[in-house]
């Protein structure tokens, strides 16, 4: 008889969760998946998909608009929130199908409930109870509350890919990601938008040339910025509306607060501290480079570790973590030169250094950059600019850092990486033909060093 119920147990049902349960299933081990609201986690259900279809949404009227400088009579048009919502819904119910299919189908139990340890190999999942060999902690994270008089009146971008209605006045609290692009979505959708953030720029640790840029753009569209500027109070009026109080002491009327001033690991009330499992700093789960906790039979990957929190770098820590301990290939993801994007209007695309970090790190340094109006919005008349950056080590000519915000920067920094992680010089990407008219030909035009 076996000594344990599950070889494996995992506590999450997001991408990183999923991944690992389905490898480890595959691999022949006993295991089973908790989740105590819908599989697919964050990303899936109220992330990264749900944002990226409402930013295709909120993309399409300006569309309309550079439309008829290209000779289309678009007529009148009008934007039905509620219509989009329920297609985004019809979508997300798909997607949380297949993931419960592909766990099922690698022979995985699946489970729906809230897993808490009991001791160091026994879960409680909603009153049932099992032992495991092992267990993987796969939670997440979850929005920070504003700490503020009237939180409550806030939400968060949970709840934002549910509102009945689109209002008129959205304040958006916070910009990071998340601020940034739902800013641009409310906008995009016809709302006015303010966004209020407590430093001078969006966008803490990106390239300072991205960061600039993704103002201007959020300028251009008519978002208003108060920048150096913290949320003090909310309180809720007699028609409904919503006055927010800035420690400045100004004071300004919306009917929509939404807080993305970050998230914290997922991680309370789950018996792991009792269970001998270590919290760092905000409930991160503390691990090893092979996402091993303190205690040796107790795994963490995912936002609930508080590393780099995207849904890619997840899926590659679950699978690293199955090659570690069930095909005994020890295996460290390496976390640096990640790429990323910001789906901000024009989006941004960044991997490895910012010239801050490269300076910091080699010294001497060679920077191109290039700022210019795309061909397409010479004709449209839009006022969107583009902007290209290569960091370039001075003594290697090897490109350490390339930032890119304009159209498609999310699509072109997923091929530029390649060459980035393949450690390419900038004399390999001057002997690239440049591939006209497009964008990203400006990634190899680039030959005259930036003052």
């Amino acid at each position: 008889m076996a000594q344990f119920d599950y070889d494996l147990f995992v506590i999450g049902g997001g991408s990183g969760g999923v991944r690992a349960a389905r490898a480890a299933g595959q691999s022949g081990a006993r295991v089973a998946i908790a989740e105590e609201h819908r599989y697919g986690g964050t990303c899936v259900i109220r992330g990264c998909v749900p944002k990226k279809i409402l930013v295709y949404a909120s993309e399409y009227g300006h569309e309309l608009s550079d439309a008829a400088a290209y000779g289309w009579n678009t007529g009148p048009v009008s934007f039905d929130w509620a219509r989009l919502i329920a297609n985004k819904d019809k979508e997300i119910d798909r997607l949380n199908g297949i993931y419960i299919g592909l766990l099922e189908r690698s022979g995985v139990e699946v489970m729906n409930g809230r897993a808490v340890l009991s001791d160091p190999h026994t879960l409680d999942i909603d009153g049932n109870r099992v032992t495991a060999r092992i267990i993987l902690i796969a939670t997440g994270a979850r929005p920070l509350e504003l700490g503020v008089p009237g939180q409550e009146l806030a939400i968060s971008s949970n709840e934002a890919f549910h509102l009945p209605e689109l209002p008129e006045r959205i304040t958006v609290v916070g910009g990071g990601y998340i601020g940034v692009e739902f800013a641009h979505i409310f906008s995009g959708l016809g709302a006015s938008v303010t966004l209020v953030h407590h430093r001078d720029r969006v966008l803490r640790g990106f390239d300072e040339d991205i960061r600039i840029a993704i103002m201007d753009g959020l300028d251009h569209h008519g978002i208003e910025l108060r920048m150096n500027e913290e949320v003090g109070a909310l309180a809720r009026r007699a028609d409904g509306a919503i006055d927010v109080t800035l420690k400045s002491g100004a004071e300004f009327s919306t009917d929509l607060v939404m807080s993305s001033i970050g998230r914290v690991p997922n991680t309370s009330e789950m018996g792991l501290e009792g269970a001998g499992v270590t919290l760092g700093g905000r409930g991160a789960v503390v691990v090893d480079r092979y996402s091993r906790t303190s205690v040796d039979h107790i795994y963490a990957v995912g936002d609930c570790t508080d590393r780099v929190n995207l849904t890619p770098v997840a899926i590659r820590e679950g699978q690293a973590f199955v090659d570690t301990v069930f095909h005994d290939r020890p295996t460290a993801f390496d976390h640096s030169g990640i790429a990323t994007a910001v789906f901000a209007q024009p989006p941004a695309g960044t991997v490895g250094l910012t010239e801050a970090e490269a300076r910091e790190q080699f010294g001497e340094v060679d920077i191109y950059k290039s700022t210019f109006r795309p061909l397409r919005h010479t004709i449209s008349g839009r006022g969107e600019r583009a902007m290209m950056k290569l960091v370039v080590d001075a003594r290697s000519d090897r490109v350490l850092g390339v930032h890119v915000v304009g159209i498609d920067a999310a699509e072109i920094i997923q091929s530029v990486a390649i060459a980035v992680t393949m450690g390419a010089t900038k004399a390999q990407f001057d002997a690239v033909v440049a591939v006209h008219p497009t964008t990203a030909e400006e990634l190899v035009l680039m030959k005259q060093k930036a003052s």
